[in-house]
């Protein structure tokens, strides 16, 4: 089944035609064999696609060098892109999007995008660039020097790391620098104990990192969905010292990230206070600094137009809610009650505690959809790169993050990953996250 956008082509079975299309299928079956022809089978009559977005389950680790050799005997697309996943996320032919956990599953999704510019790429583990340096060499991974100027204007990156792969963090920080323009979104795929690394990449597996700039007509709308809510105030960060929060202040008062989390604790329902137990986050504020402390720069304005934060209540000196980056909390010191958090903090920052749970992930997740579903572009196929605990650990049933999907979009296919860590835009530039549901909507670009 063709899902074409409005006003381009009919539905049907057969060849969609000369227009843009996606096709998708998702496959069961524990035989690698039986899963690739039932996929075949579902994606019979399609025509060459450009892009083909392959995304399959631990349980073919073993026999995953076999994979691309088995789908391209039956399919046909110019490049492919893929990798091994914790679960698939995928939509058969006439059916709702499914989210396969801990079981076999194979989705396949092909693409005829006309008027896209398509530069695949794969980046060799190994030592990465200087950050420091120039943007050339990091550009130089994605494709020739003489294309440079438009590698680094492009619109977005679709980005798939090997769990192995060492310094991620500097990968995306570096990838973020050489494009700056591009939206970044993806996921880190499943380790397993096979041989093989576990991304794939035109008609082989390998490691690294292996992604697809795009560009021209089409590009990707990001969807970053954080899953938590703020408790308390907003804070600002007094003193701290690499990762760990010593002190907080809240206006004039000053106390310990622990002291002002025991604040908390007293206006919180049983159930909240039930949750802060396994279940409490901070959010590290990505856009107001106070500058003459840090001596730091700013970070980016403001995330994309499709972009969850996390947000607080409170608004900071600009007079708008600050985006907060939800981290984990990685303990506490009795002896001072500091916290130890996810990421470097800075004097100045502001920052808010925030709970996770199902039901706030799922408000969260359908208000920025319904968002992204106001924007005039439609999207022809949505992506999802979601955290392994999500699902059904988070929600407490089947499908929970494509269920929400389906209530605003309807029949629009989806497509992705359960990964080990996500990739997507918060606060104006890249990062690696957890929990998280990382979103990419292709959509039609009006100038391209």
């Amino acid at each position: 089944m063709a899902f074409p956008l409005p006003g381009w082509l009919g539905r049907g079975l057969g060849s969609p035609g000369p227009g843009p299309w996606c096709r998708t299928a998702l496959a069961t079956d524990v035989s690698l064999e039986t899963a690739v022809a039932s996929v075949a089978a579902q994606l019979r009559g399609a025509g060459a696609a450009d892009l083909a977005l392959v995304f399959v389950s631990a349980t073919y680790a073993s026999d995953l060098p076999r994979l691309l050799p088995l789908l391209q005997e039956r399919l046909r697309a110019r490049h492919w892109l893929g990798c091994l996943a914790g679960g698939v996320i995928g939509t058969a032919p006439q059916a709702a999007p499914r989210e396969l956990e801990q079981e076999a599953g194979l989705s396949v999704t092909l693409l005829r995008l006309p008027g896209a510019r398509l530069q695949p790429f794969a980046i060799q583990p190994g030592t990465l660039p200087d950050l420091d340096g120039p943007a050339a060499p990091w550009l130089a991974l994605l494709g020739p020097a003489e294309q440079a100027s438009d590698l680094a204007a492009s619109r977005s990156m679709l980005l798939l790391i090997d769990p192995g792969f060492a310094g991620i963090n500097d990968l995306i920080s570096g990838l973020d620098y050489a494009c700056p323009a591009a939206t970044k979104v993806g996921g880190i795929a499943c380790p397993h104990s096979a041989s093989s690394s576990s991304l794939l990449f035109e008609q082989q597996v390998c490691g690294g990192a292996v992604g697809c700039l795009i560009d021209g007509a089409w590009s990707l709308d990001p969807v970053v969905a954080q899953g938590c809510r703020p408790i308390g105030p907003v804070f600002e960060v007094e003193e701290a010292q690499r990762n760990v929060v010593l002190r907080l202040s809240c206006g004039e008062r000053q106390s310990t990230p622990v002291a002002a989390l025991q604040a908390i604790l007293t206006d919180l329902s049983a159930e909240e206070r039930e949750l802060v137990k396994h279940s409490l986050f901070l959010g590290v504020g990505r856009d107001n600094f106070r500058l003459e402390a840090s001596g730091g720069g700013a970070s980016g304005s403001g995330s994309g137009s499709g972009s969850g934060s996390g947000s607080g209540s409170e608004e900071n000196g600009d007079g708008e809610a600050p985006t907060f980056l939800v981290r984990n909390l990685l303990g506490v010191d009795p002896r001072n009650g500091a916290v130890a958090v996810a990421e470097r903090m800075r004097v100045g920052q502001q920052v808010q505690f925030q709970l996770r749970d199902g039901t706030t992930s799922r408000q969260e997740l359908e208000l920025l959809l319904r968002r992204q579903r106001g924007r005039p572009a439609e999207p022809l196929v949505a992506l999802l790169f979601a955290c392994l605990g999500r699902g059904q650990g988070l929600y407490g049933g089947p499908d929970g993050d494509v269920t929400v999907a389906r209530e605003v979009f309807g029949a629009l296919p989806v497509a992705g990953a359960f990964c080990n860590g996500e990739i997507g835009p918060v606060g104006g530039s890249t990062h690696l996250h957890g929990y998280t549901a990382s979103w990419a909507f292709l959509v039609p670009n009006n100038d391209g």
